[in-house]
Parts: structure tokens; C-alpha cells; sequence
């Protein structure tokens, strides 16, 4: 059974409401990329400024968060939220605030401004802090946040979504590492890409639910352009990618051995990515493969920031 989606009847705290609005259990994805940040800093001798990492966790986690909510924004106005009735709540079809009337339109999108606007504020402080190499990196996470769901740019819309999220979450590495080194290493970008890789597998099977909403919209990202047969194969493209970059990473010696114990999480991977052979077609019996893909990304990024730490 799937979980009840929100009503206002439900939500009747204020702070609550907004609070659930920006998706808060997919939060936690963002938190161990910065991790993993802090992990490359610490793991080439640079010492690490709590206050200044502490911050640091908080943009991220407000920019991710106002993402989610900019997005569920944008796909009101296209329309695909409201007419996906094949959709994996929680995971897929948006929060349901708006459509089930918990916010509305303009206080979503009032929202989504204000977390922008915060972001913005931590980003200032944060550079004043470290360096103005930060500015880049911020504004970058901005346009794609942004731009990922709104006009004109839609990336997703228009096949860019998986790069999207890719280059989203490898910034939020980079970014952390950045303001602890007060400079630009490969180190962390080398660090961020299996993590991200399973990140973007999130999107990639939270689409299978949503095709043919995203479709009847002209949201064509690559699950509606193929046929989900064919479209299945690139969620094992990408959790192969993932589990290649770190063996290769390791094999290198850019990251420590230790490394290596994050491909615990091939398990989930290989379990979800059976699980969407055999259901690509039927949605609804996604929403364990949707778990272990959650489950795999979460893994794997907490294991890698522990393995630098350590």
C-alpha cells in the first residue's frame, strides 16, 4: 500500500507544512556528498574548519531543498504533477502540495525564492570565508537547479536531466571541499562522480513512474524518447559507471583502498536494476527498485566519506 499523500486537513502547522514541501527525506543525499567533500579536504592534510563546514552543509541542504521545491513549481505550471495517475508517492509525481491543496501555486513559488534567496546569503558568507572561486561553483548549482525545470531552458525536458543531477551533485563535493582548501583540487571532483552517478540512477528510475504524465506534458527525457525496454538499460549503465569510477579511482591511487568498501552498495544497485527489467513496463512495482536505488546512493556516499575520514 502506498503511503497517504499530504492534505491540509493533515498539515495543520504552518512550519510543518512548509517543512514537508521541500521533500526532506531526499535530503540526506546531499548531506553525505558534503561529506564527502569535507573527507577529500581532510584526506590531503587540510584542516578543517567546523564552523565554516557546518555552513556549508546547511547551503547545500537549503539549495537541494529549494530545488525540490522549484521544481514541484514548474511542473504545476506544465501540468505533468496533475495528471500523473501512475505516480510512486512519495518518490514519484511531486510532492502532492500543490494538487491536493496544501500550498498554493504562488506560496510555492514565494518558497522556492526564499530558500533561493537564503542560499544566496550562506553562499556571500561562505565565500567571504574561503575564496571567490566559491561564486562559480554556487551559481552553477543555481542555473542548473533552476533551469533543470523552468522555461526557457527545461533541461530536463529536453534530455539533460540525468547531466543535470550529475553536475548538481558533484558541485555539492566540490563545493565542500573548496571551502575547507580555499582552492580547486581534482581531488574531490575525482571523489564525487560514483556518488553522483548513483544519484542520477534516482531520477533515472523515478521516470519509469512518471512517462506517460512527463510525455502528454513534452517532458522528453530519455525514458519517454525509448521505449521502457530499451530505457531500462541505461539505469545499468549508470550503476555500472559508478562502481567502475571508484575501482578505477582506487586502482589509480587517487583514493585510498578503504575506498573500495563502498562497493557494498553494487548490491542494492544489482536488486533494483533486476527488479526494473522485470517491471519497467508496470510502475506501480517500482517502488521497491525505487528504495534500493535510494538505499544504494545513500550507502555508497556514506561508506566513501567514512573510508576518507578514516
Amino acid at each position: 500500500m502506498l503511503p497517504a499523500e499530504p492534505t491540509l486537513a493533515a498539515l495543520p502547522n504552518t512550519v510543518q507544512r512548509y517543512f514537508l514541501a521541500t521533500r526532506p527525506a531526499f535530503l540526506s543525499v546531499t548531506l553525505f556528498g558534503a561529506l564527502i567533500g569535507l573527507g577529500t579536504a581532510q584526506i590531503d592534510g587540510v584542516q578543517i574548519v567546523w564552523l565554516t563546514a557546518f555552513v556549508t552543509v546547511v547551503f547545500a541542504l537549503l539549495a537541494h531543498a529549494g530545488v525540490n521545491v522549484l521544481n514541484d513549481y514548474y511542473d504545476a505550471l506544465n501540468g505533468t504533477d496533475a495528471i500523473n495517475t501512475e505516480r510512486v508517492f512519495p518518490y514519484t509525481g511531486g510532492s502532492r502540495f500543490i494538487q491536493n491543496g496544501v500550498l498554493t501555486l504562488a506560496q510555492t513559488a514565494r518558497f522556492g525564492v526564499a530558500l533561493f534567496a537564503a542560499v544566496m546569503l550562506a553562499g556571500i558568507w561562505l565565500t567571504a570565508n574561503s575564496g571567490n572561486g566559491l561564486l562559480a561553483i554556487g551559481l552553477a548549482g543555481l542555473v542548473i537547479g533552476w533551469g533543470y525545470s523552468a522555461a526557457p531552458l527545461r533541461l530536463n525536458s529536453r534530455g539533460a536531466g540525468e547531466l543535470c543531477v550529475l553536475t548538481g551533485f558533484a558541485l555539492i563535493v566540490v563545493g565542500a571541499d573548496y571551502v575547507q582548501r580555499h582552492a580547486f583540487s581534482p581531488m574531490p571532483v575525482v571523489a564525487s562522480l560514483s556518488y553522483a552517478l548513483l544519484v542520477t540512477n534516482i531520477l533515472y528510475i523515478n521516470q519509469f513512474p512518471d512517462r506517460q504524465a512527463d510525455a502528454a506534458a513534452g517532458k522528453r527525457h530519455w525514458v519517454v524518447r525509448l521505449a521502457p525496454e530499451q530505457a531500462r538499460w541505461g539505469y545499468v549503465v549508470l550503476a555500472l559507471a559508478a562502481n567502475a569510477w571508484l575501482i578505477g579511482a582506487v586502482l589509480a591511487g587517487v583514493l585510498p583502498a578503504l575506498a573500495l568498501v563502498a562497493l557494498v552498495a553494487a548490491i542494492p544497485s544489482a536488486r533494483a536494476a533486476a527488479d526494473l527489467f522485470r517491471y519497467a513496463a508496470q510502475p506501480r512495482a517500482l517502488m521497491p527498485a525505487i528504495r534500493r536505488t535510494i538505499a544504494a546512493a545513500l550507502l555508497h556516499s556514506l561508506l566513501l566519506s567514512c573510508a576518507l575520514f578514516l
